[in-house]
Protein backbone atom coordinates (compact mmCIF):
# COMPACT_ATOMS: atom_id res chain seq x y z
CA UNK A 1 0.00 0.00 0.00
CA UNK A 2 1.23 3.51 -0.59
CA UNK A 3 1.78 5.49 1.73
CA UNK A 4 -0.66 8.55 1.39
CA UNK A 5 -3.19 5.43 0.52
CA UNK A 6 -2.14 4.61 4.11
CA UNK A 7 -2.58 7.65 5.61
CA UNK A 8 -6.13 8.45 3.75
CA UNK A 9 -7.56 5.17 5.32
CA UNK A 10 -6.10 5.76 8.94
CA UNK A 11 -7.96 9.45 8.77
CA UNK A 12 -11.27 7.75 7.33
CA UNK A 13 -10.77 5.21 10.17
CA UNK A 14 -10.17 7.74 12.83
CA UNK A 15 -13.10 9.77 11.81
CA UNK A 16 -15.45 7.10 11.87
CA UNK A 17 -14.46 6.18 15.52
CA UNK A 18 -14.73 9.66 16.42
CA UNK A 19 -18.52 9.34 15.21
CA UNK A 20 -19.22 7.02 17.28
CA UNK A 21 -23.06 5.76 17.69
CA UNK A 22 -24.43 8.93 16.11
CA UNK A 23 -23.59 8.87 12.45
CA UNK A 24 -20.93 6.76 10.15
CA UNK A 25 -18.85 8.37 7.17
CA UNK A 26 -21.26 7.92 4.55
CA UNK A 27 -24.03 9.35 6.76
CA UNK A 28 -25.68 5.34 7.77
CA UNK A 29 -26.64 5.26 11.19
CA UNK A 30 -24.18 3.56 13.31
CA UNK A 31 -24.88 0.08 14.77
CA UNK A 32 -27.20 1.23 18.33
CA UNK A 33 -26.04 -0.60 21.72
CA UNK A 34 -27.05 -3.47 22.74
CA UNK A 35 -29.11 -1.46 25.69
CA UNK A 36 -29.75 2.12 26.23
CA UNK A 37 -29.71 3.14 30.61
CA UNK A 38 -30.97 6.49 30.96
CA UNK A 39 -31.00 8.47 34.02
CA UNK A 40 -32.98 12.03 34.72
CA UNK A 41 -35.40 13.84 36.78
CA UNK A 42 -38.55 13.12 34.55
CA UNK A 43 -39.84 9.71 34.04
CA UNK A 44 -41.09 11.07 30.25
CA UNK A 45 -37.72 12.70 29.41
CA UNK A 46 -35.93 9.17 30.34
CA UNK A 47 -37.98 6.59 28.39
CA UNK A 48 -37.72 8.63 24.67
CA UNK A 49 -34.38 9.37 25.24
CA UNK A 50 -33.50 5.60 26.23
CA UNK A 51 -35.34 4.48 22.93
CA UNK A 52 -33.64 7.34 20.89
CA UNK A 53 -30.60 5.73 21.30
CA UNK A 54 -31.77 2.18 20.37
CA UNK A 55 -32.31 3.72 17.14
CA UNK A 56 -35.94 5.13 17.82
CA UNK A 57 -39.43 4.00 17.54
CA UNK A 58 -39.49 3.24 14.30
CA UNK A 59 -37.00 0.86 14.37
CA UNK A 60 -39.55 -1.13 16.09
CA UNK A 61 -43.21 -0.23 14.71
CA UNK A 62 -43.87 0.00 10.85
CA UNK A 63 -46.83 1.93 9.74
CA UNK A 64 -49.92 0.20 10.22
CA UNK A 65 -48.72 -1.86 13.33
CA UNK A 66 -50.85 -2.87 16.10
CA UNK A 67 -48.77 -2.65 19.34
CA UNK A 68 -49.28 -4.03 22.68
CA UNK A 69 -47.74 -2.28 25.52
CA UNK A 70 -47.67 -4.56 28.46
CA UNK A 71 -46.89 -2.87 31.52
CA UNK A 72 -47.34 -3.83 35.13
CA UNK A 73 -50.88 -3.10 36.46
CA UNK A 74 -51.29 -5.27 38.80
CA UNK A 75 -51.88 -4.04 42.10
CA UNK A 76 -54.35 -1.37 43.56
CA UNK A 77 -51.44 1.19 43.84
CA UNK A 78 -51.14 4.72 43.48
CA UNK A 79 -47.81 5.93 41.35
CA UNK A 80 -45.36 6.70 44.18
CA UNK A 81 -45.69 3.39 45.94
CA UNK A 82 -44.05 1.57 42.61
CA UNK A 83 -46.01 -1.83 42.89
CA UNK A 84 -47.40 -1.03 39.01
CA UNK A 85 -44.94 1.05 36.12
CA UNK A 86 -44.84 4.44 36.31
CA UNK A 87 -47.76 6.07 33.83
CA UNK A 88 -45.37 8.54 32.39
CA UNK A 89 -43.10 5.72 31.03
CA UNK A 90 -46.11 3.95 29.89
CA UNK A 91 -48.03 7.74 27.87
CA UNK A 92 -44.52 8.14 26.43
CA UNK A 93 -44.26 4.74 24.70
CA UNK A 94 -47.89 5.48 23.50
CA UNK A 95 -47.14 8.49 21.86
CA UNK A 96 -43.66 7.22 20.48
CA UNK A 97 -45.44 4.26 18.72
CA UNK A 98 -48.64 6.38 17.49
CA UNK A 99 -45.69 8.75 15.93
CA UNK A 100 -43.89 6.08 14.45
CA UNK A 101 -47.35 5.07 12.28
CA UNK A 102 -49.12 2.44 14.73
CA UNK A 103 -52.46 1.91 13.63
CA UNK A 104 -53.70 0.96 16.97
CA UNK A 105 -51.72 1.08 20.63
CA UNK A 106 -53.57 -1.38 23.24
CA UNK A 107 -52.44 -1.12 27.36
CA UNK A 108 -53.37 -3.78 29.17
CA UNK A 109 -52.61 -6.48 31.83
CA UNK A 110 -54.43 -9.17 33.76
CA UNK A 111 -54.25 -7.76 36.88
CA UNK A 112 -53.82 -9.53 40.53
CA UNK A 113 -55.95 -7.22 42.28
CA UNK A 114 -59.44 -5.88 40.55
CA UNK A 115 -58.48 -4.92 37.35
CA UNK A 116 -61.45 -1.66 37.68
CA UNK A 117 -59.30 -0.61 40.76
CA UNK A 118 -55.80 -0.94 39.62
CA UNK A 119 -55.75 0.33 36.21
CA UNK A 120 -57.31 3.50 37.72
CA UNK A 121 -55.13 4.05 40.61
CA UNK A 122 -52.02 3.14 39.29
CA UNK A 123 -52.76 6.24 36.78
CA UNK A 124 -51.95 3.75 33.71
CA UNK A 125 -55.60 3.89 32.67
CA UNK A 126 -55.72 7.77 32.26
CA UNK A 127 -52.16 8.28 31.02
CA UNK A 128 -52.56 5.60 27.97
CA UNK A 129 -55.74 6.98 26.98
CA UNK A 130 -54.91 10.67 27.03
CA UNK A 131 -51.56 9.94 25.05
CA UNK A 132 -54.33 7.91 22.73
CA UNK A 133 -54.19 4.37 23.26
CA UNK A 134 -57.16 1.71 23.74
CA UNK A 135 -56.75 0.60 27.31
CA UNK A 136 -58.29 -3.00 27.50
CA UNK A 137 -59.20 -4.36 30.98
CA UNK A 138 -58.92 -8.19 30.97
CA UNK A 139 -61.71 -10.66 30.13
CA UNK A 140 -61.55 -14.13 30.61
CA UNK A 141 -63.57 -14.20 27.01
CA UNK A 142 -60.15 -13.40 25.43
CA UNK A 143 -58.25 -15.86 27.20
CA UNK A 144 -57.44 -18.82 24.70
CA UNK A 145 -55.38 -22.41 25.78
CA UNK A 146 -52.35 -22.24 23.21
CA UNK A 147 -49.65 -24.22 22.61
CA UNK A 148 -46.38 -22.60 24.52
CA UNK A 149 -43.63 -24.88 23.19
CA UNK A 150 -41.79 -24.56 26.91
CA UNK A 151 -39.67 -26.70 28.15
CA UNK A 152 -41.66 -27.09 31.66
CA UNK A 153 -45.17 -25.33 30.11
CA UNK A 154 -46.34 -26.86 26.96
CA UNK A 155 -49.67 -25.01 26.55
CA UNK A 156 -51.62 -22.37 28.91
CA UNK A 157 -54.09 -19.65 28.78
CA UNK A 158 -53.13 -16.95 26.52
CA UNK A 159 -54.36 -13.12 26.42
CA UNK A 160 -55.49 -12.67 22.60
CA UNK A 161 -54.92 -9.34 23.13
CA UNK A 162 -51.38 -9.38 24.04
CA UNK A 163 -50.46 -12.58 21.67
CA UNK A 164 -52.17 -11.36 18.51
CA UNK A 165 -50.49 -7.86 18.15
CA UNK A 166 -47.56 -7.18 15.65
CA UNK A 167 -45.71 -5.91 17.79
CA UNK A 168 -45.24 -6.20 22.00
CA UNK A 169 -43.45 -3.88 23.82
CA UNK A 170 -42.71 -5.01 27.81
CA UNK A 171 -42.82 -2.00 30.05
CA UNK A 172 -41.94 -4.17 33.76
CA UNK A 173 -41.50 -2.12 36.65
CA UNK A 174 -38.27 -3.14 38.83
CA UNK A 175 -39.43 -4.19 42.02
CA UNK A 176 -38.79 -6.47 45.04
CA UNK A 177 -40.33 -9.93 44.79
CA UNK A 178 -40.77 -12.34 48.18
CA UNK A 179 -40.44 -15.12 46.35
CA UNK A 180 -38.00 -14.53 43.30
CA UNK A 181 -36.00 -11.76 45.38
CA UNK A 182 -37.30 -9.32 42.42
CA UNK A 183 -39.72 -9.18 39.50
CA UNK A 184 -38.59 -7.50 36.47
CA UNK A 185 -39.35 -8.12 32.69
CA UNK A 186 -39.91 -11.93 32.56
CA UNK A 187 -42.03 -12.14 36.06
CA UNK A 188 -43.67 -9.28 33.93
CA UNK A 189 -45.25 -12.09 31.40
CA UNK A 190 -47.63 -13.60 33.91
CA UNK A 191 -50.09 -10.70 33.59
CA UNK A 192 -50.40 -11.63 29.97
CA UNK A 193 -51.67 -15.15 30.87
CA UNK A 194 -55.15 -16.68 32.77
CA UNK A 195 -55.79 -19.84 34.26
CA UNK A 196 -54.69 -20.61 37.70
CA UNK A 197 -51.73 -18.60 37.66
CA UNK A 198 -50.91 -19.82 41.38
CA UNK A 199 -49.58 -22.85 39.95
CA UNK A 200 -46.65 -21.87 38.34
CA UNK A 201 -45.03 -20.42 41.27
CA UNK A 202 -44.65 -23.76 41.84
CA UNK A 203 -41.81 -23.57 38.82
CA UNK A 204 -41.66 -20.00 38.68
CA UNK A 205 -38.06 -19.48 37.00
CA UNK A 206 -39.17 -21.91 34.31
CA UNK A 207 -42.46 -20.56 33.83
CA UNK A 208 -40.81 -16.95 33.51
CA UNK A 209 -38.55 -18.20 31.07
CA UNK A 210 -41.00 -20.43 29.05
CA UNK A 211 -43.39 -17.40 28.92
CA UNK A 212 -40.80 -14.96 27.79
CA UNK A 213 -39.49 -16.89 25.08
CA UNK A 214 -43.19 -17.61 23.68
CA UNK A 215 -44.41 -13.64 23.85
CA UNK A 216 -40.75 -12.46 22.58
CA UNK A 217 -41.30 -8.78 23.29
CA UNK A 218 -40.02 -6.53 20.24
CA UNK A 219 -38.87 -4.08 22.67
CA UNK A 220 -38.16 -4.42 26.71
CA UNK A 221 -38.56 -1.29 28.58
CA UNK A 222 -37.71 -1.55 32.32
CA UNK A 223 -39.00 1.38 34.60
CA UNK A 224 -36.73 1.81 37.52
CA UNK A 225 -37.68 5.65 38.23
CA UNK A 226 -39.55 4.80 41.95
CA UNK A 227 -38.24 1.38 42.60
CA UNK A 228 -39.91 -0.84 45.14
CA UNK A 229 -37.35 -2.34 47.19
CA UNK A 230 -38.69 -4.20 49.71
CA UNK A 231 -42.15 -5.94 50.62
CA UNK A 232 -42.70 -6.91 47.16
CA UNK A 233 -44.81 -7.45 44.99
CA UNK A 234 -46.70 -4.82 46.05
CA UNK A 235 -45.51 -2.91 49.06
CA UNK A 236 -47.85 -0.45 50.26
CA UNK A 237 -45.47 2.15 51.71
CA UNK A 238 -43.46 5.12 50.21
CA UNK A 239 -40.48 3.98 52.85
CA UNK A 240 -40.38 0.22 51.06
CA UNK A 241 -39.59 2.62 47.53
CA UNK A 242 -36.58 3.96 46.40
CA UNK A 243 -35.97 7.02 43.89
CA UNK A 244 -33.75 5.52 41.21
CA UNK A 245 -34.43 7.59 38.29
CA UNK A 246 -33.55 5.56 35.55
CA UNK A 247 -34.70 3.52 32.08
CA UNK A 248 -33.04 0.68 31.02
CA UNK A 249 -33.77 -0.32 27.57
CA UNK A 250 -32.70 -3.14 24.90
CA UNK A 251 -34.41 -5.68 22.31
CA UNK A 252 -32.48 -8.54 24.50
CA UNK A 253 -34.70 -8.73 27.79
CA UNK A 254 -32.19 -11.25 29.27
CA UNK A 255 -29.73 -8.16 29.14
CA UNK A 256 -32.45 -5.54 30.39
CA UNK A 257 -33.63 -8.52 33.00
CA UNK A 258 -29.34 -8.70 33.88
CA UNK A 259 -28.82 -4.76 33.95
CA UNK A 260 -31.98 -4.85 36.37
CA UNK A 261 -30.92 -6.86 38.64
CA UNK A 262 -27.48 -4.76 39.14
CA UNK A 263 -30.18 -2.06 40.34
CA UNK A 264 -30.76 -4.22 43.27
CA UNK A 265 -27.17 -5.45 44.24
CA UNK A 266 -27.88 -8.33 42.56
CA UNK A 267 -25.52 -10.56 40.31
CA UNK A 268 -27.57 -11.34 37.17
CA UNK A 269 -26.15 -14.98 37.69
CA UNK A 270 -27.15 -15.07 40.91
CA UNK A 271 -30.80 -15.07 39.90
CA UNK A 272 -32.04 -18.77 38.36
CA UNK A 273 -34.30 -17.35 35.92
CA UNK A 274 -32.02 -14.90 34.41
CA UNK A 275 -29.10 -17.64 34.18
CA UNK A 276 -31.76 -20.29 32.48
CA UNK A 277 -32.48 -18.41 30.07
CA UNK A 278 -29.20 -17.56 29.14
CA UNK A 279 -28.39 -21.01 28.87
CA UNK A 280 -31.30 -21.69 26.78
CA UNK A 281 -29.91 -18.95 24.26
CA UNK A 282 -32.26 -16.46 24.75
CA UNK A 283 -30.03 -13.69 25.70
CA UNK A 284 -26.74 -12.26 27.51
CA UNK A 285 -26.59 -12.03 30.96
CA UNK A 286 -22.57 -10.82 30.30
CA UNK A 287 -23.42 -7.17 30.89
CA UNK A 288 -19.40 -6.43 30.38
CA UNK A 289 -19.43 -7.84 26.93
CA UNK A 290 -22.12 -5.78 25.88
CA UNK A 291 -22.22 -2.46 24.23
CA UNK A 292 -24.35 -0.49 27.00
CA UNK A 293 -25.36 3.47 26.46
CA UNK A 294 -25.11 5.62 29.55
CA UNK A 295 -26.54 9.29 29.39
CA UNK A 296 -28.01 11.58 31.69
CA UNK A 297 -30.88 13.82 30.38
Amino acid sequence: MKRREFLRDVAIGSLVLNLGTKQSLFGQAAQPPDLAWVEGDSPAAITRAAVDLLGGMKRFVRRGDKVCLKPNIGWDRTPELAACTNPEVVKTLVELCLAAGAKEVIVTDNSTNQANRTFLRSGIQAAAKEAGAKVLLPSPFRMKKMALGGEWLKDWEVYLDVSEADKIINVPIAKHHSLARVTLGMKNWLGAVGGARNQLHQKLDQAEVDLARFFKPTLTVLDAYRMLVRNGPQGGRLSDTKLQKTVVAGVDYVAVEAAGATLFGIKPEELPFIKLAADRKAGRLDLEKLKIEKRTV
